[in-house]
């Protein structure tokens, strides 16, 4: 409303007398009379100007314009675009890894947080669990800085590679004659062989500035996945000098790294990876555009004008129909709640405050997924993609310093009833005791 649309005309008193008579007066001019009662007060009479409302003309566009375009990711797995800051005083270690989404359940635990209201209280929240099987290193990659980027000087590979990562080089491996790296792995049987494979380590030595190794992961470890073909990725070796890298990186050919040689329970790290895919939807899903008017003729959940006559042509900032999901997504600062190593008692949901025996698994298996036998992460909240998709772990980019990063976290409780349903039990005991032999 404008400024000048409510004014106050005057100040009035009014005067009340028995005989019913109301006298209003203006600096002693007699306005009007109506009946009575015994009470004498001031009041204001405000005036407003009615004015017609229109629609504003300015607000804010409907979808970010930073994740363009909308189409779908061209690879199936989580591309690691940036890894952390290297700091060459700090002991050798790697930067990221590879998991599979198994699904998600709910825990409870102590909120460590003084001054806030929940200090000291229960809070239940969401949880996805990330089966982990140690990763293969296979191989290292030395780069050297150019100004226009790094550029890879040469790749060393291991003798001996599984069946599952030699798949990930055959787009038909049945009708392949199964061929690959056999020449490659002959140069550890001869003397020249060797010493050629010993003068590129000492080329990255001398010429590198960043080392990375090839690691894949154990697919035929994950019961839940049919797929036999692994997952390979280039894994930043950050801390000590260059020498000292490719060392760390050829020690470990052919040898395994279990998660919790890249991560620690109560750390942030971050998620990449390719959403659930929706396939074609319409403006409205995609974009949140406003729907029209009930009775809009032919269609509601539309873009009413799509832009003006001139300049002739659709512009880009326009929301319209199509691919939706499927899109390469990093999402930051994911804490780890929990994490399980197979054959241990961390692999399983007993804590502190709850003794029961039962597995990390709820009763009847992940929906879609099955039964987490190998490592695990817990981590807070939801993550990208759906069922048995690999994402991308990786060491956070920032040092952390909020209350949230620091916080310690205790589990007191790990919900493991069925999430198929509306799950009533923990284990299978508690079901047969409540239910009796011959019903469980």
């Amino acid at each position: 409303m404008r400024k000048k649309e409510i004014q106050a005309l005057s100040t009035y008193t009014i005067s009340l007398d028995e005989q019913t008579n109301i006298n209003i007066e203006d600096d002693g001019a007699e306005l009007a009379t109506s009946r009575s009662a015994s009470i004498s007060l001031n009041f204001k009479i405000f005036k407003k100007l009615v004015i017609m409302s229109h629609r504003k003309f300015e607000h804010p566009r409907h979808g970010s314009l930073g994740f363009l375009p909308r189409k779908r990711a061209a690879r199936h797995r989580g591309k690691v675009k940036a890894f952390p800051k290297d700091n060459p005083t700090q002991p050798c270690k790697l930067t990221a890894f590879l998991g599979y989404k198994a699904g998600m359940t709910h825990i409870v635990r102590d909120v460590e947080k003084p001054g806030s209201k929940l200090h000291k209280k229960e809070t239940c929240e969401a949880v996805t669990i990330i089966e982990t099987p140690p990763m293969v290193v296979v191989g290292v990659v030395g780069y050297v800085k150019t100004p226009r980027g790094l550029r890879t000087l040469n790749t060393v590979w291991a003798q001996h590679l599984s069946e599952d990562i030699k798949r990930r080089f055959y787009k038909n491996w049945c009708k392949s004659k199964k061929k690959a790296f056999t020449n490659y792995s002959k140069k550890y049987e001869s003397e020249k062989g060797k010493k050629d494979i010993q003068s590129q380590l000492e080329k990255m030595k001398k010429y590198c500035n960043v080392i990375r190794v090839l690691a894949h992961t154990q697919i035929r470890k994950m019961k839940g996945l049919k797929q036999k073909k692994a997952h390979i990725m280039e894994i930043q070796v950050n801390g000590g000098d260059v020498a000292q890298k490719v060392n760390f990186a050829y020690s470990f050919f052919e040898k395994q790294i279990p998660i919790d040689a890249v991560f620690q329970k109560d750390e942030m790290i971050d998620i990449i990876g390719v959403t659930k895919g929706k396939g074609y939807e319409g403006v409205v899903t995609r974009w949140g555009v406003t729907r029209l008017p009930r009775k809009t003729h032919r269609g509601l959940r539309k873009v009413a004008c799509i832009g003006a006559w001139h300049p002739a042509r659709v512009s880009f900032t326009v929301a319209r129909a199509g691919q939706n999901g499927y899109h390469h997504r990093t999402e930051m600062n994911k804490k780890i709640y929990k994490l399980g190593k197979a054959g241990q008692e961390s692999h399983s949901a007993i804590t502190e405050y709850d003794r029961t025996e039962k597995e990390i698994t709820p009763m009847g298996g992940f929906p879609h997924y099955g039964v987490v036998k190998d490592d695990f992460l817990m981590i807070k909240g939801c993550c990208v993609g759906p069922k048995k998709r690999v994402v991308t772990l990786r060491q956070s980019l920032l040092k952390q310093t909020s209350r949230l990063a620091m916080e310690e976290i205790k589990l007191k409780f790990v919900d493991t009833s069925s999430k198929f349903g509306h799950g009533r039990f923990q284990t299978l005991d508690e079901k047969a005791k409540f239910y009796g032999r011959l019903k469980a």
